[in-house]
């Protein structure tokens, strides 16, 4: 994003709000202060107005002031700061759609002294004109991003500022222990007076450190909402492993041959099962790599199962288990995994007894890839697989991200130290001094005290527009 001191100047800002390509509208966004100006040289409305108000829609034409040329029949309306996005002047267009059109309106707005603006700019400036915290601006990057209807509604929760309303809540407690906590530094005589370290400590330990390691608990859960079940595809080769992932997501995603070891790289699509979403990732198939490129291949593929939320393991019942399924199934124990019997459309050749034995503790799916036989027994069994996991289901409306965690874990660590030092009868000082770090640490979930590093990396996740 570059230097932060350039994204907080005065400058007016403009990009193209719409993914690129051919569609019935396209949006160009511009805020700052010449947004006004920028307006009256190249809009005229059909009908003539004495100046644009403030959040109405005008019919009328983009113009060239240079050439004095109609560019394009839009609909053109004008937010008056600070009832906008930004807090700034905005003026968005919204014109036919298509990348010469939209490129030449951008041009020609530029020409009148804005600049292009940088990924995530908008949202940024809303950020800092302080109409959103950081919170409501990461949960942008997610209800764009969100895989399934309960991502949705967990991003949009954040937005609306419940996660926000929790962080402060829990820094009002930790504010009112740590005002008692300094009155009782000023008049140390009146110490036992002022506060009781027993129920202090016990305090901090229920009102804020309880509820954050509640918060730390649900992250991992809740992200999966958000951001998809990480659920990898493994198998021999030739097991069927590409045709699943294509009957999952009913299109030709992944290349699908006779020949043993076609997927070389990791094959990646989002796909909602029963209402819960997954991020599917077919996987080279295990065996001795006979090329460098193939033990390449493999090697991913054993980083991904490592890593998995969830595993289908691909057995194909028209050869006998080798060494390679055993391997797999081994690498699959103790995690969440199911077993996949592709093939069921070619006669057994699994023997019964010993296949029983090492499909053990597993929930298995039959299906055939090339008919489509078993398909919703195999939807069915995801979700029952997922649902008795942890994959959480309960209504709590947060869902904190990877630098919440962090900043949640190091608020926790501080109070929980505060709470032991105020039981220990330590001087009140290092209590005091414990409690006002744990509330930086809270507070730069809220970007009460964010650094350039965290706003850039927050912020250029999104795209040119927003």
């Amino acid at each position: 994003m570059g230097n932060l001191q350039q994204t907080t100047d005065n400058d007016t800002i403009v990009a193209i709000a719409t993914p690129p390509g051919q569609a019935g509208i396209g949006i160009i966004r511009i805020s700052g202060p010449l947004s006004g100006e920028i307006a009256e040289k190249t809009f005229r409305p059909k009908k003539p107005v004495q100046g644009l108000n403030s959040h109405h829609l005008y019919l009328g034409n983009v113009m060239d002031p240079s050439s004095g040329d109609m560019v394009d029949e839009v609909l053109f309306s004008f937010m008056k700061a600070p009832h906008s996005y930004t807090r700034e002047d905005i003026v968005e267009i919204n014109s036919h759609s298509g990348y010469l059109l939209l490129s030449r309106i951008l041009q020609i707005i530029l020409d009148q002294g804005a600049r292009l603006a940088r990924p995530g700019e908008f949202t940024l400036r809303a950020f800092l004109n302080g109409r959103i915290d950081l919170t409501q601006a990461e949960a942008v990057i997610d209800l764009i991003n969100a895989k399934s209807d309960r991502g949705l509604h967990l991003a949009s929760q954040q937005i609306k500022g419940t996660f926000r309303n929790e962080i402060e809540g829990l820094r009002q407690k930790a504010i009112d222990c740590l005002a008692h906590a300094e009155v009782a530094i000023d008049f140390p005589d009146e110490e036992s007076e002022i506060i009781s370290r027993e129920n202090t400590s016990k305090r901090i330990a229920k009102e804020i450190v309880k509820p954050i390691e509640a918060l730390i608990k649900t992250q991992a859960t809740k992200r999966l909402w958000v951001d998809g079940i990480n659920t990898v595809i493994v198998g021999r080769v030739n097991a069927g492993k590409s045709s699943i992932l294509n009957r999952l997501l009913n299109e030709q995603r992944a290349i699908v041959t006779a020949i043993p070891g076609t997927t070389r790289d990791i094959v990646e699509s989002t796909v909602t099962i029963e209402g819960l979403p997954l991020r599917l990732m077919d996987t080279a198939g295990l065996r001795n790599g006979k090329n460098e490129v193939e033990r390449i291949g493999i090697h991913f593929t054993e980083q991904k199962m490592a890593v998995a939320d969830f595993l289908l393991v691909v057995i194909d019942q028209s050869r006998p288990l080798n060494h390679n399924d055993h391997r797999i199934i081994a690498q699959s124990r103790g995690k969440n995994a199911l077993i996949v019997i592709n093939k069921i459309d070619l006669p057994s050749r699994l023997s019964k007894e010993a296949d029983h034995d090492a499909f053990s503790g597993f929930p298995i799916a039959k299906i055939s890839a090339l008919t489509g036989q078993g398909l919703d027994q195999l939807r069915k069994r995801i979700s029952g697989c997922l649902l008795k996991g942890d994959i959480d289901v309960t209504s709590s409306d947060s869902a904190p991200n990877l630098r919440h965690r962090q900043a949640l874990m190091d608020a926790a660590m501080f109070f929980k130290s505060a709470g032991e030092n105020a039981k220990k009868d330590a001087p009140m000082e290092i209590v005091a001094f414990e409690l006002k770090s744990g509330l930086d640490a809270l507070g730069k979930i809220i970007g009460e005290t964010p650094t350039e590093k965290i706003l850039e990396s927050i912020f250029s996740q999104f795209c040119l527009g927003k």
